[in-house]
């Protein structure tokens, strides 16, 4: 087989190991403090690697597990795709340079902390970061519009934590049951 069919046979299976770790490493030079809403952008839009759905049904997954979601996600990624080569090079591609700059960065804040123009620096970037969390919570409830009985869950997972204040775990492992159940009576 000759190079060009190597490359649209990779291309026919999803990302390459090389693939996995450079878009994951231009996540993590990129998004720094608000990397959900770049990578739903670099995997579902951009490089197509999953479907809206996709995305949104192994966010949910991940958002279930301990950890970071975007870690759980760049694990999951490069494991559906290269298995553990895939999900060793996508979560070092993602943590790489971002470990470098928040220790860099550490190091000058330590340093010019008392300034008021690194204050307002970081109130900036706290909103940016807010902002950007709002629009990927919009793009990833989007394919929900169609799902009635995944819009009432959320619905009451967020009156539950945000209103009500329930702990996370007891409701998460008491809608999770309730929205498998419901989702397969509907369908059968």
């Amino acid at each position: 087989m000759d190079s060009t069919a190597t490359l649209i046979a990779a291309e026919d299976d999803g990302p390459t190991v090389v693939q996995l770790f450079s878009g994951f490493l231009l996540l993590g030079l990129i998004g720094f403090g608000g990397v959900l809403p770049l990578a739903r952008r670099m995997v579902v839009e951009e490089r197509r690697w999953l479907t809206p759905a996709e995305f949104t049904d192994l966010l949910g997954l991940c958002q279930f597990l301990p950890g970071g979601n975007i870690i759980n996600l760049s694990v999951a990624i490069g494991l559906k795709f290269r298995g553990a080569a895939g999900a060793f090079a996508s979560i070092l591609g993602l943590i790489a340079a971002p470990t470098t700059v928040v220790i860099g960065l550490g190091l000058i804040y330590d340093r010019f902390q008392a300034d008021p123009h690194v204050r307002h620096l970081f109130a900036g970037l706290a909103a940016a970061a807010a902002g950007l969390l709002i629009a990927m919570a919009v793009r990833i409830a989007w394919p929900l519009r169609r799902r009635p009985v995944g819009i009432a869950i959320a619905a009451l997972c967020v009156l539950a934590i945000a209103i009500a204040r329930l702990p996370l775990l007891p409701t998460m492992l008491t809608l999770a049951p309730i929205s498998i159940i419901a989702t397969w009576k509907l369908k059968a």
